[in-house]
């Protein structure tokens, strides 16, 4: 794949793997369109991002599937997510009454899965955003760690995520045997080790970890105009509404998500940088 850099038709099939890796779709039924590029960071392992942008048919509706998934410790758990999670979701008997809790149950679920292939799939782990448009009406948003879905509405930036970070978590962590760790010149990190508190994987951590997500709905009016979701290599060095501002600008979602990883670039962002742009209007 990694010779393909950048080749659109080869690599949106997969995820993840290529260290320069774009692609791009569209709706059958809607004018929503998405881009997406995923970028090698300068740490000195493989890429860990992983993302899902796609559409499918599924019991006669439109759904748009978008996800990133930033692993650490290796790529294994990400790539399960990669392959896993959105039909886990779709799995669960009550997706299409109660969409909240039908996340919310395939999120535990796959998380217990990865737990129970810990000896394949290592010590890893990933946080994972991922966002369910239905019909391009009905927008389910959820999260387990730091990697953020954006929202423009009329321009103006909304979260849809909760950042899961071990200071705002610090009562969880300590009231299951944890600590966190602030060290100078470093990121808080449970139990000194992991920068987020909450997950999937880390088996030797999970007893402090929680992976169960946050999860927020929107409803796809005509003042949503885009959809933003990343992983931290993009926030550490952008805020949410300049993040926005930039992506309007541009009319193609593909180069957009192209020029929000090369500012994060530009801005000396260490960290592998992935970013999912989903246009709602042409």
């Amino acid at each position: 794949m990694d010779n393909f850099c950048c080749f659109s038709s080869v690599s949106q099939a997969v995820g993840g793997r290529s260290s320069c890796n774009s692609g791009k779709g569209k709706s059958s039924q809607s004018p929503v369109k998405y881009g997406f590029s995923l970028v090698k960071g300068k740490a000195n392992h493989p890429m860990e991002d992983y993302h899902v942008a796609k559409f499918v048919h599924f019991k006669g509706q439109e759904l748009g599937l978008f996800a990133i998934y930033d692993g650490h410790l290796g790529d294994s758990v990400p790539s399960y997510l990669q392959k896993y999670l959105f039909s886990n979701i779709l799995k669960e008997d009550d997706f299409w009454n109660d969409p909240f809790m039908s996340i919310s149950k395939a999120y535990e679920s796959t998380d217990q899965a990865i737990l129970s292939h810990s000896p394949d799939l290592g010590r890893g782990g990933s946080t994972a955003v991922t966002a369910i448009l239905i019909n391009n009406q009905k927008l389910w948003v959820a999260n387990v760690g730091d990697s953020r879905a954006v929202l423009s509405r009329e321009g103006v930036a909304v979260q849809m995520t909760t950042d899961h970070e071990p200071n705002t978590e610090r009562g969880s962590i300590e009231n299951r045997g944890g600590f966190v760790s602030n060290m100078p010149g470093d990121v808080a990190r449970v139990n000194g080790q992991l920068a987020v508190s909450r997950a999937f994987g880390d088996k030797n951590l999970k007893t402090h970890l929680r992976s169960d997500p946050d999860i927020q709905y929107a409803d796809v009016n005509q003042d949503t105009e885009l959809l933003i979701l990343a992983s931290d290599g993009l926030w550490k060095v952008m805020a949410n509404q300049e993040a926005v501002d930039i992506a309007k600008r541009i009319k193609d979602p593909q180069k957009a998500a192209k020029q929000l990883a090369t500012e994060a670039l530009n801005r000396d962002s260490k960290d592998d940088i992935s970013c999912v742009v989903v246009r709602f209007k042409g």
